[in-house]
């Protein structure tokens, strides 16, 4: 059975990149996983879902969903907050 989703990335500087890749089937650990390489500053390649690319619309609904939960973590540790209170004063992902 193929994973619901399964995320494609470079590890490793641009010289000595090597490919890697993550499976899951809870689309919320797909997210985390985005926001964790976006993070990390490392290349996102491909998102597949049920073994088909994602068309650049979903991937990009993906990869935004991951930014507002990158930047509700640098938020709340930042201002000391807890991510209800960074979802209410700011409109970022809880």
């Amino acid at each position: 059975m193929l994973p619901k989703y399964k995320i494609t990335f470079d590890w490793g500087t641009h010289h000595a990149a090597q490919g890697a890749h993550v499976t899951t089937d809870d689309p919320v650990a797909c997210e985390t996983f985005l926001a964790d390489l976006l993070e990390r500053k490392l290349r996102i390649q491909q998102i597949l879902h049920e073994g088909v690319a994602l068309p650049p619309h979903q991937a990009d609904a993906l990869i935004r969903t991951a930014a507002g939960i990158l930047a509700s973590r640098h938020v709340c540790a930042s201002l000391g907050i807890n991510s209800e209170e960074a979802h209410a004063r700011f409109g970022l992902p809880a």
